[in-house]
């Protein structure tokens, strides 16, 4: 099975897709009915993990609210004019219970994708929702200690973060789900980790899903540390992801976690067991466009780099194509993807969709694809196929001046990559307009080697003397926004 130190990873909306099937079959379809060419068409492209956003049984309750929330219908009506109540199907992080959604299939129909899946080299991943639950989740009416409770007082002053529910031991008030910075989410009932019962029994949620997949994304994986579990809600808890990942590893010592994580938290929880965590911060970077702190980013320490999961979008940020225009979408998409760690890519990337489509909707807009968005990233998985990428060895390289008075190489990034005798640079001008620089090589050997530079994303080819390249380094002088990614050949 697939062991690759900087995998790839694509997310696809579980729900959307079979709908899309349904509607192309003129049938109900299930997990089972997704075609092997799908798979297939995958792992041709590389990719190591698909990430089955939004499999998990959710209820009436959580249906409930999207359907009825005014400033959501109307965004929802803004992206389908034609919009129908069947369209709207709720949060799938409104989860009542880790059991495969009876629209996706039967449980055992998880079970044999999984089981394709590996035919085909790729892994799944899957969702946990350690947070929250839907308020029709059996332990709001069976196990009430397991959530946070309110008074009167509190759901009369705050009522967007509490509710009143009837339970058979009678009438109570429960919180939202929330961050210590927004209101409720009107879907989600908060669970109460100083509680040890509801830690012992989302631990054991986690060694049951476990047994049906690869990995899990941790959904906002940090609002359960101590600190911020004591911001958000005023009281002190015991650490849960330590000894919960502990002990899921004990029955699978391969499984993957994977954690969404915001505000600098994921060093702390690479840390406390998970495999990777969400990189925001150099997202946030490359959206600015400002090559120093993209650059200065790198500087991490090795090991956290490679354990950082980077992108451009994902179902709770905008579309990359909408949110770089597209020479700069091209220069991040190099930057973000031949970087070490996990490469995480979002259904529809490829095809330079625009249209950020809430995780409430099943059904997303018709968009006509961005053929020159698609040729690109074609011409990346090719780069990504490439064990030099997949398993080689990253630094970070120096950008010099081409001349004196010469600011323009501050715009520049520029990476080596080496394994097995194969090695590449990748350089880009993250800015606006044309620069210069030198790049100098990190390889000794190349010292009186005529040097090949093959440019895997575009049409160049140099011949070099090694020497030079060593000192004073490679020359670019490329317009703003332009890349290359070069193969290195010593003959």
């Amino acid at each position: 099975m697939n062991t690759q130190r900087h995998p790839a990873l694509y997310e696809v909306n579980a729900r959307v897709l079979l709908r899309r099937l349904a509607r192309e079959a003129g049938s109900h379809v299930t997990l089972n009915d997704i075609p092997d060419t799908w798979l297939a068409n995958l792992a041709g492209c590389g990719f190591s993990w698909v990430y089955l956003m939004g499999v998990w049984e959710t209820g009436e309750a959580g249906r409930r609210v999207s359907r009825s929330n005014e400033q959501w219908l109307a965004g929802y009506r803004c992206l389908l004019p034609d919009l129908v109540e069947e369209d709207i199907c709720g949060s799938p992080f409104a989860v009542t219970g880790y059991r495969l959604h009876p629209e996706l299939g039967e449980a055992e129909d998880l079970v044999r994708f999984r089981d394709r899946l590996h035919r085909h080299g790729i892994l799944l991943m899957l969702d946990f929702v350690p947070n929250h639950t839907a308020p029709d989740h059996l332990w709001a009416r069976d196990r009430p200690d397991y959530y946070v409770h309110g008074t009167e007082e509190e759901r009369a002053r705050r009522p967007q973060e509490f509710i009143r529910l009837d339970l058979p031991g009678g009438s109570t008030v429960l919180a939202h789900g929330r961050d210590p910075y927004s209101g409720g989410w009107p879907d989600t009932l908060q669970l109460d980790y100083g509680n040890p019962a509801l830690q012992e029994a989302m631990g054991a949620e986690l060694k049951r899903i476990a047994r049906q997949c690869d990995g899990l994304r941790c959904d906002m994986a940090m609002l359960i540390l101590p600190e911020v579990f004591r911001q958000t809600w005023g009281w002190e808890i015991e650490p849960f992801w330590p000894r919960a990942v502990r002990e899921v590893h004990k029955e699978h010592p391969g499984f993957t976690f994977v954690a969404e994580v915001y505000w600098d938290l994921g060093w702390k929880l690479q840390q406390q067991g998970f495999d990777y965590t969400y990189d925001k911060r150099l997202y946030d970077r490359l959206r600015n466009g400002e090559a120093r702190p993209v650059r200065e980013h790198f500087w991490a320490d090795t090991e956290y780099q490679r354990r950082s999961v980077r992108f451009l979008e994902n179902h709770d940020e905008g579309r990359a194509a909408a949110s770089f225009p597209p020479d700069r979408h091209r220069a991040a998409a190099v930057l973000a993807f031949l970087c070490p760690g996990l490469r995480f890519f979002h259904q529809g990337q490829f095809a330079g969709r625009r249209k950020k489509v809430p995780v409430h909707l099943c059904r997303w807009p018709e968009e006509p694809a961005d053929r020159a968005i698609g040729e690109f990233y074609r011409r990346l998985f090719t780069c990504l196929r490439l064990p030099v990428f997949r398993d080689g060895d990253w630094r970070l390289l120096d950008c010099n001046p081409a001349w004196e008075g010469n600011p323009s190489h501050d715009g520049y990034i520029a990476f080596a990559w080496e394994h097995g005798g194969e090695r590449c640079i990748i350089t880009v001008n993250y800015a606006p307009d044309r620069g210069q620089c030198y790049v100098p090589f990190p390889w000794a050997d190349l010292a009186g080697k005529a040097v090949r530079l093959n440019d895997l994303m575009g049409s160049a080819r140099y011949d070099r003397d090694g020497g030079s390249l060593l000192s004073p380094g490679l020359y670019l002088d490329i317009p703003g926004w332009g890349c290359h990614v070069f193969e290195v050949a010593g003959e």
